[in-house]
């Protein structure tokens, strides 16, 4: 019989070792951390969308108990976690930041200073844009990271916005923005000059929803404020006071359609909320947000506002106004996607943003007939003078 010679047997022990703690290493990598499941829990309470939350918290178990790290702007939500974790007498070190973060230096508020500024996913210009802020937009600012801000709207939305797209404030200093009196522009596009005189240089593009300072009437002009401090110069015709703005508005079906008709023809663009380019649900938010009504960003979020008028293509129930949502119906396997939002204008037709702003009939015997969106066609919800947590007045609430 021929042996093994001793190398062989070294090499053999060595692979019989590596066996055993790749198998321990596996089976311990496996076994759940208790905390995880707390953690997901509280996140579904508290931020079950993360487009309007922030909850990225992380545990690791050591010798002493756990380590939690990551990042909050919900401070209930950790408190919750916290009393979760000593009903059980979990040992644990937080070494969560809450946001806002302290290197901000109490600049934790700002408002959007360009005509329109584009909001990413992340800090990087080559990153997804998620929605875009208007001029005069107030904003919470969270964090700073190189020279990127991740800032919330109104709406709640997330995103991260480059410096030159906002004005940093103090609390001081946003309360005597938000005190001032306001003037909203109401072109659909247009400029300001550096004085009363459209000959004069232009000081920057305006899109329809802009909010400036008003500082003065100067004839046929308005004298202006932008965020950062310069002057300007709008046509009256362009624009009116805030609070003149305000109480014209009709908030009715008619004014919607007219105002959505304004865009038609604007192209469409991922995470688009302007006259520079809207997505489908962009469109719906801009149209609601010059008849004064804000409401949620995306469609899967506005599908939830508002009361269901019809969920079996009996259109005759639609209003002028009404949302239309489209997408998959939930399986047993699978959820209900909501993909694209229109609204309707009467007549059979409803207008939305699909490669660019236009009119589209639910008829089969028109000639704007839209069988792909017909057969994917959810369910309308009616949002015009509904009362819901996620849609804001602007003439109930001092947004502006």
């Amino acid at each position: 019989m021929k042996f093994p010679s001793f190398q062989n047997n070294r090499v053999y022990l060595f692979l019989l070792v590596v066996l055993i703690f790749s198998a321990c290493k596996k089976e311990q990598s496996t076994e759940p951390n208790k905390i995880d499941q707390m953690i997901s829990s509280v996140r579904e309470t508290y931020a079950p969308d993360k487009r309007v939350a922030l909850f990225d918290i992380q545990s690791k178990e050591n010798a002493k108990g756990y380590t939690l790290t990551g990042k909050t702007n919900l401070p209930d939500a950790l408190d919750a976690l916290h009393q979760e974790l000593e009903s059980l007498q979990i040992t644990y070190t937080d070494s969560i930041e809450v946001l806002p973060a302290s290197d901000l230096e109490g600049k934790i508020y700002g408002v959007i200073k360009l005509s329109v500024a584009n909001l990413r996913s992340n800090p990087s210009h080559s990153a997804e844009m998620v929605t875009q802020g208007t001029m005069g937009m107030p904003i919470n600012v969270y964090q700073k990271e190189r020279n990127w801000y991740q800032i919330q709207t109104p709406d709640n939305y997330l995103g991260w916005v480059d410096s030159g797209g906002i004005e940093l404030m103090n609390k001081a200093e946003v309360d005597a923005w938000q005190a001032s009196k306001k003037l909203i522009f109401t072109k659909i596009y247009g400029n300001s000059y550096i004085s009363a005189n459209e000959s004069s240089q232009v000081v920057s593009d305006l899109v329809a929803g802009n909010i400036l300072s008003l500082v003065a009437d100067e004839g046929t002009f308005y004298r202006v404020k932008y965020p950062d401090g310069k002057e300007a110069c709008i046509k009256k015709s362009a624009a009116l006071p805030y609070q003149d703005w305000k109480s014209s508005l009709e908030l009715s079906k008619e004014s919607l359609v007219k105002t959505s008709k304004t865009l038609l023809g604007v192209p469409y663009l991922w995470g688009g909320t302007s006259i520079k380019g809207v997505d489908c649900s962009g469109f719906t938010k801009t149209v609601y947000f010059m008849n004064g009504i804000i409401i949620p960003r995306d469609a899967s979020q506005q599908i939830h506002e508002g009361i269901l008028v019809d969920d079996s293509k009996e259109f005759d129930k639609l209003v002028p106004g009404d949302l239309l949502f489209f997408g998959r119906n939930a399986t047993n396997t699978t959820p209900e996607r909501v993909v694209h939002v229109g609204m309707w204008i009467g007549n059979n037709e409803f207008i939305h943003s699909a490669g660019n702003v236009h009119i589209s009939s639910m008829d089969k015997n028109a000639e704007n007939f839209d069988a792909y969106n017909y057969n994917r066609y959810l369910r309308t919800k009616r949002v015009l003078n509904q009362k819901d947590e996620g849609l804001l007045y602007l003439t109930e609430q001092d947004v502006f």
